[in-house]
């Protein structure tokens, strides 16, 4: 009788902690159906991921998201939608992306950008940009006969900034009084830049400068050393920029590789 009593008290004892062990799995249960805790924690996953920093408050966002999920899903279940022919086509194009997702995701994984791909592409860009930068004012107008016009009231003493801001049909410059801002020389068409290059600190172009774009007039305000950021400070973008590149490219890779008899339109 005692083995009996132990016995008994035994099975009421673990089934008594049954349910807290089971409900230390679980966020909820939902009309008799479980919702696990891992569905949290790979939401929170996903939302942090993305930036945003986890707190007590976002956890507490994403426990109600998740319950509310498995109550409407419940619903949807119960309304057939899951045997619909628009939910299964719906559920297909999400499995695609997913999983493309995923392949680009562990393609960047396994092919991080170095420090040593970094610092060669500031080098790169440090000798193309090297040398001597330009601080430029222009005025741009359609036709000779107005650019002449204007470099005969800028010898009679108009100030350029105010005929640049009246007369410019640069929209990104005019504003400024015609100022360009400090650039490399080849930033620019090669005529303006020629013409650009030739003046000394103060001078006006004495004839108009033709391109593509219409009729220049330039006026030098001064020139510096080429100034760069420290490799540090622009590593982020750098390797951003780099890893964006090695995606493209294994992207291609891929495209030219495949045996397909579609052309693409681009």
């Amino acid at each position: 009788m005692k083995k009996f009593v132990l016995a008994a008290s035994f099975a009421a004892l673990s089934a008594a902690f049954l349910p807290v062990t089971a409900s230390a799995q679980n966020v909820a249960i939902v009309n008799g159906k479980p919702v696990p805790k891992a569905r949290v924690e790979l939401l929170v996953g996903q939302v942090t991921k993305n930036g945003q920093p986890r707190s007590p408050e976002l956890e507490a966002q994403v426990r109600d998201e998740v319950v509310l999920r498995e109550i409407f899903m419940q619903e949807a279940e119960k309304r057939g939608i899951p045997a619909s022919a628009d939910y299964r086509a719906q559920m297909e194009l999400a499995r695609q992306s997913i999983m493309i997702r995923e392949l680009f995701a562990d393609y960047a994984k396994k092919n991080p950008v170095t420090d040593a791909e970094a610092q060669a592409e500031y080098d790169k860009f440090k000798a193309q940009n090297s040398g001597t930068e330009y601080r430029a004012r222009h005025i741009l107008v359609e036709k000779e006969d107005e650019a002449k016009a204007l470099i005969k009231q800028l010898n009679g003493g108009a100030k350029f900034e105010d005929l640049a801001a009246k007369n410019s049909k640069d929209p990104g410059s005019a504003a400024n009084g015609g100022d360009l801002d400090f650039a490399n020389p080849g930033n620019f068409v090669p005529e303006f830049s020629k013409a650009m290059t030739s003046l000394k600190k103060g001078e006006i172009t004495q004839e108009p400068v033709k391109s593509q774009f219409g009729f220049h007039i330039i006026k030098l305000e001064d020139t510096r050393e080429a100034q760069f950021p420290a490799f540090d400070d622009v590593k982020p973008q750098i390797m951003q920029r780099l890893s964006q590149q090695k995606l493209g490219n294994f992207q291609q890779e891929l495209r030219s590789k495949a045996k397909t008899d579609y052309k693409f339109a681009n």
